[in-house]
């Protein structure tokens, strides 16, 4: 049976804009499905990911590789399950999760999304820093602030369509893959010492901690927002068979791509293990310092793809963890600002602290902000998992695409244990808290710890207890024929914002296409002449008169036409001018134009369209020009 979507799409600007459905052959139509999970697994080999596994090879050698496959497995069943919930019910997780809890537990959820973010954010800018300075010198500081301007290129990419985005990620991580292939055939490893680390054993402490941001690193809970987001760009047959074939493809193309971040992880710690732990420099946790030693054991071309590989993976997920940070703000904030704006204030709140770590503590503390930006990562993977199992599971939104028995168990039990790890790491970080003098750090962590485990236990019992009553936001079997008593308006004054150019040809048909035989035209024009800024209507420079004669021409000619016609000139303020006039003459209808710039121009000049659209409660007809 057909089945219909809620009409508030994830990233609506790219949603579905990938047809899936126009009867490519085999091959061709696995093509257009494959995508979506390469951006996310930039994510889990992003700078952050290099600090963990540098850290682990160089001080365990190969013992932790077992960590990053079961990591991986964890990875594959989660992204699995995220695309599963966008594909069948066409919500992303933070959609989902405000449909389901209540306003003041998704306003928490919502925080700590955003600070996994953040969190996420600053590997990326660190990662991108310590990059450009290991290619050129630069000091860390500047590598930093200038990592703002990759804004611009998201901007772009975001304006070239989907599908060129991800070409550009897969470049991103073809680059990242070829350098430490290469890196792995110059290190020449033990292949039977690397089989060993496959096999699991006890961890210290210090194992335990590194371990812990190995799982941060790499199943990263931004990743499960974007997933379930990402796949919605396919339109696909609404279908059981459709859904079926969507859901196989996306976890083809999630098998490959996260088994190609597995291969650059494992390549990164191995790397550290065969050059640095064996070799007795087992302190080297560090980016900057495994760059400098590179050269003593591989040669001069190492440090090189070392620093291309890190400034790939930092703009690549920069990348990434825009668009995931739009998905958590749009689903459990139903909130769109200017893109550039959220990248910026991503952007910030990553610079920000890492400036500060840079210029007090030094450069030398950046990798251990680092780890700790992992960590932080891992703490959040509880809050985000816990509901994606509940949804998935849930028949009677999901249907016959609710996950089977074993699948559940399985997906318990990975949660069980990230859960257990990360209060077991707590326990033991916190324990330092409690045996110092000072009082208000115990208060401080005690409260943060009962509160976040209060959240984890709700979010968990909810569903259970069926307290609220659930919102669902795409119906198995919807009930047919849903449109009733359409009322078919009718616009006695419709509005033309014009610009007197080639366009208002354009513009003036759309209107005319709008209205009826008595229906009243009223042409609207913004006077821009800097004597009319400053003096308004008393302005009688030449490009008012100007203005005027045009305007004038326009009416005759339309009058000619028989439509009926009046004109209005406005100043100063273009978006403020075109609301009061609107108003005035008590207009049914604007039509106005809109440009279609890219990138920084549509910033500047999308501002009237977007300004007059929110302060007018009429219909407004926008013309692409």
């Amino acid at each position: 049976m057909q089945r219909t979507q809620h009409k508030d799409n994830s990233l609506s600007e790219v949603h579905g804009t990938v047809d899936t459905t126009n009867g490519k052959p085999g091959w061709r139509k696995a093509l257009s499905f494959l995508g979506p999970a390469y951006l996310v697994s930039v994510g889990y080999m992003d700078p952050g990911n290099w600090a963990t596994d540098l850290a682990g090879g160089s001080r365990f050698g190969y013992q932790l590789i077992w960590v990053l496959l079961m990591s991986n497995l964890m990875a594959l069943l989660l992204q699995g399950l995220s695309a599963r919930l966008g594909i069948v019910r066409g919500r992303d997780l933070a959609q989902a999760n405000r449909e389901e809890y209540p306003k003041m537990v998704n306003f928490f959820l919502y925080l700590l999304a955003e600070i996994a973010i953040a969190a996420c954010d600053l590997a990326e800018v660190l990662g991108m820093a310590i990059g450009i300075q290991l290619l050129t010198g630069l000091p860390l500081v500047w590598g930093v602030s200038i990592t703002v301007l990759d804004t611009f290129l998201l901007l772009y990419l975001q304006r070239l369509g989907i599908r060129r985005m991800e070409a550009f990620i897969i470049t991103l991580v073809a680059i990242i893959g070829i350098s430490f292939l290469i890196e792995i055939i110059m290190a020449k490893p033990a292949i039977t010492e690397i089989a060993g680390g496959f096999i699991p054993g006890p961890l210290s402490n210090d194992a335990l901690y590194i371990a812990i941001g190995i799982i941060g690193a790499t199943v990263m809970p931004h990743n499960l927002y974007l997933h379930s987001a990402l796949v919605q760009t396919r339109k696909i047959d609404r279908t059981d068979a459709g859904i079926r074939q969507a859901i196989k493809f996306n976890r083809i193309d999630s098998t490959i791509a996260l088994n190609l971040a597995f291969f650059v992880n494992a390549a990164i710690l191995i790397v550290a293990a065969t050059v640095f732990y064996k070799s007795g420099n087992s302190h080297v946790a560090e980016i900057k310092e495994a760059h400098r030693l590179l050269p003593n054991f591989l040669g001069q071309l190492a440090p090189i793809l070392f620093a291309v590989a890190l400034i790939a993976a930092g703009q690549s997920s920069t990348i990434t963890g825009t668009l995931a940070g739009q998905i958590i703000m749009e689903g459990y904030l139903s909130l769109r600002i200017n893109p550039l704006v959220r990248r910026l204030i991503t952007r910030l709140l990553a610079i920000i602290p890492a400036l500060i770590v840079i210029i007090i503590y030094g450069e030398e503390n950046v990798d251990a902000l680092l780890i700790f930006s992992q960590v932080v990562l891992s703490l959040q993977l509880g809050f985000a998992i816990i509901p994606l199992i509940h949804f998935v599971s849930d028949k009677k939104t999901m249907g016959s695409f609710a996950i089977k028995t074993p699948t559940r168990i399985a997906a318990w039990l990975i949660a069980s244990v990230l859960v257990f790890l990360n209060l077991k790491m707590l326990i033991n970080e916190a324990s330092a808290v409690y045996t110092s003098e000072q009082l208000w750090p115990k208060i401080a962590v005690s409260i943060a710890g009962l509160l976040c485990l209060f959240l984890l236990i709700y979010i968990f019992v909810h569903p259970f207890l069926k307290l609220t009553k659930k919102a669902i936001s795409i119906e198995m079997h919807p009930e047919v024929n849903m449109i009733r008593n359409l009322s078919i308006p009718t616009f006695q004054k419709i509005a033309i914002a014009l610009d007197f150019s080639a366009n208002d040809e354009k513009l003036l048909a759309y209107a005319i296409g709008q209205g009826k035989p008595d229906t009243h035209y009223l042409l609207i024009h913004i006077v821009e002449s800097a004597q009319a800024k400053l003096l308004g209507k008393d302005s009688d420079d030449y490009e008012s008169r100007k203005d005027k004669e045009i305007m004038d021409s326009y009416i005759k000619e339309l009058e000619v036409r028989g439509i009926q016609a009046e004109g209005f000139l406005g100043y100063r303020n273009r978006s403020k001018e075109i609301v009061r006039l609107v108003k005035g003459v008590n207009a049914d209808m604007l039509v106005m134009g809109a440009h279609g710039h890219t990138g920084l121009k549509d910033f500047i000049y999308g501002e009237t369209v977007n300004t007059v659209r929110h302060e007018l409660k009429i219909p407004v007809l926008i013309v692409n020009l």
